[in-house]
């Protein structure tokens, strides 16, 4: 079955713009992600170890989050994508894909689409984020143009119809499109793959080391909701912007290191094409 496939433009401070159909993290899930490569000869179990390890000597991480609600958002419009012919259905007729080589006519069918796997033993091990991705990219002759209008320049304010986190401390902060944070973390119920939302977590500081870890555990059978935790808000947005404060960290798109520094990312519903059996 061929569905549809939610795709979340981000803008890194360099300028560099990424494609990503995961996640987005800071603090907390980005420093297990990270920090427990060392443990991966032990397999999935070495999440479990780098939470520990985690917990063991907490971080909290100062910074300022900003978003546009779900609700303040206008509905998406394929204005947004201009081009100079029809809309093809395929994401590879409308973006140049960078990661596939070049290959003889014999493989060249196994590439005409982006096979965008989850690796079932990491939380968000990909390497099949897009990146480098210009807003006007060359491809089968048509000229796409994929604009994100409900972001300003990293440089500007956000606008007034964003809600400011007035916490500007933090345990943790995700941003994630599916349901899944990893094979065993039920993150978002009912979140589909092309709902047009970014679900977007945060942990304030103040939480306790037991309570963080209850948290993840109900992660498990997706009741983590229900704990009424005060320390943990969840949002459905549109759009967000992240500036960290602390001069040391790690932010993860996709499970992948980036820039560290300010980032913001908008959704774009139903950009790629997604084969699921």
């Amino acid at each position: 079955l061929v569905g549809s496939l939610d795709l979340v433009s981000v803008h890194l401070a360099s300028r560099q713009r990424l494609f990503s159909f995961l996640s987005l993290a800071w603090g907390f899930v980005a420093d297990v992600d990270i920090e427990s490569e060392k443990y991966r000869h032990v397999g999935a179990i070495r999440f479990l170890m780098g939470t520990l390890v985690r917990l063991a000597s907490l971080r909290v991480y100062q910074g300022r989050l900003a978003y546009l609600p779900a609700k303040e958002a206008p509905k998406p419009s394929k204005k947004n994508v201009k081009a100079t012919h029809p809309t093809s259905t395929s994401l590879c007729s409308s973006f140049p894909c960078h990661l596939i080589p070049n290959v003889s006519p014999k493989q060249s069918s196994l590439t005409n689409c982006i096979d965008m796997n989850i690796n079932q033993n990491s939380i968000t091990n990909s390497s099949n984020v897009i990146t480098n991705m210009r807003p006007e990219t060359q491809s089968n002759n048509m000229t796409t143009s994929l604009v994100d209008s409900l972001l300003p320049s990293l440089d500007q304010q956000v606008p007034e119809n964003w809600t400011v986190v007035n916490e500007e401390d933090f345990v943790l902060v995700l941003a994630i499109y599916q349901s899944h944070l990893a094979e065993d973390l039920w993150t978002v119920p009912g979140a589909m793959a092309d709902d047009g939302l970014i679900h977007l977590f945060y942990v304030t500081a103040g939480i306790s080391r037991p309570a963080l870890l209850r948290l993840f555990l109900a992660m498990e059978k997706g009741s983590h909701l229900a704990c009424g935790c005060p320390h943990l808000v969840y949002e459905k947005v549109r759009a967000l912007r992240l500036e960290p404060i602390s001069q040391q960290g790690m932010i993860t798109v996709d499970g992948e290191v980036v820039e560290y520094g300010p980032i913001q990312a908008q959704v774009h519903p139903g950009m790629a094409k997604l084969i699921c059996g």
